[in-house]
């Protein structure tokens, strides 16, 4: 994607040559990319939770997003593919998307319980904690923390300089020096009933305004 915001670190020469702007880009997604690999080989491995022989829901989208979609746990739909966010709230989120002029490639989604658990407290504390690392890789400039049971996990992960962020649906709040936040109802109540989708949307569309505000470097 064409990053927005300040590049993250110095960069080194290359060659005894300045790095340009582009390889600079290409080295930050290379190690994102194998950060978010260890990661998700650590997840697949980890017996933490009773879950079985079902696999865990991984994040999706891309490695150095902007924004990072956060939801509580997972759906059928994406129990059975293994990836946050697919099916209908995966649908519902790209026509949101469109709609607000938002680049889908500035975008990343995950779960707060990853594990395909029946019951979510069975979920296992220190893996609900990866969350941590999975926010430091991506880095994003914006959290969208979708439901009360999302917003009080991502309160309880203690991520360096980090703020309470408050149940104020469509208020951007700042959650670390870097990085903000937006609440919203969660996407997967808000997918029938037209009320529901109407309190969605009406919190989630600033970030449309957020976005188009960013500088674009």
């Amino acid at each position: 994607m064409q990053g927005q915001g300040e590049q993250r670190g110095a960069p080194k020469p290359v060659g005894g040559m300045p790095a340009t702007d582009d390889e600079i880009r290409e080295k930050y997604l290379e190690r994102a990319i194998r950060e978010l690999n260890h990661f998700t080989r650590d997840l697949q491995a980890c017996d933490g939770c009773p879950r079985g022989s079902l696999m865990p829901v991984l994040g999706s989208g891309h490695p150095q997003a902007d924004v990072l979609l956060l939801k509580f746990h997972p759906t059928p739909a994406e129990i059975e593919e293994g990836v946050a966010f697919y099916g209908r709230a995966g649908t519902a989120l790209m026509k949101s998307l469109k709609r607000l002029d938002i680049d889908p490639l500035a975008v990343y989604g995950t779960l707060c319980v990853k594990c395909p658990v029946a019951d979510t407290s069975l979920a296992a504390p220190e893996c609900i904690a990866r969350l941590v690392e999975e926010i430091a890789i991506v880095q994003p400039k914006i959290v969208v923390v979708m439901g009360p049971e999302a917003l009080d996990v991502l309160n309880e992960l203690e991520l360096p300089l980090a703020r309470e962020v408050l149940p104020a649906a469509g208020e951007i709040q700042t959650l670390t020096p870097s990085i903000e936040a937006l609440y919203t109802p969660n996407i997967d109540d808000a997918l029938d009933e037209e009320q529901s989708k109407r309190e969605f949307w009406r919190s989630f569309r600033v970030l449309g305004d957020w976005y188009s505000d960013f500088p674009p470097y």
